[in-house]
């Protein structure tokens, strides 16, 4: 990578199965458990993350909830999965049941492309 690159950003879809523990808690509660133990620890322990939730459960059985995360590079994602795994989201409240990690148009850096996207108006 030469001096005037900077390392794409990283964008990992998490996907999550929410678990009876979770959907026991009133929605204040649901508030209550992510804003005072698990945002805390997010943002403590990492910066340049930035999140999105997308529910999935009216067509899912197997996936309720993604959790989209852009990291602004590898370091930053790896430090944000620790962050993660140390909180009661990973795997009480949640069951993670798969991460999907990559990087916006990667083919087009690899090979020196514009990349390519659709556009609707």
């Amino acid at each position: 990578m030469s001096a005037d690159e900077t390392e794409p950003p990283v964008t990992a879809f998490i996907l999550v199965k929410t678990t009876p523990e979770w959907l026991a808690l009133t929605v204040q509660e649901r508030v209550h458990v992510f804003t005072t133990q698990v945002l805390p620890v997010i943002e403590a322990k990492t910066t340049g993350v930035r999140s999105r939730f997308y529910d999935t459960e009216f067509y899912s059985a197997r996936v309720t909830d993604v959790w989209v995360w852009e990291a602004d590079d590898h370091r930053a994602y790896q430090l944000l999965i620790d962050a993660l795994r140390e909180t009661p989201f990973w795997d009480r409240y949640f069951e993670v049941i798969d991460l999907l990690v990559g990087t916006e148009n990667g083919y087009a850096r690899t090979y020196g492309l514009a990349p390519v996207a659709t556009i609707t108006t």
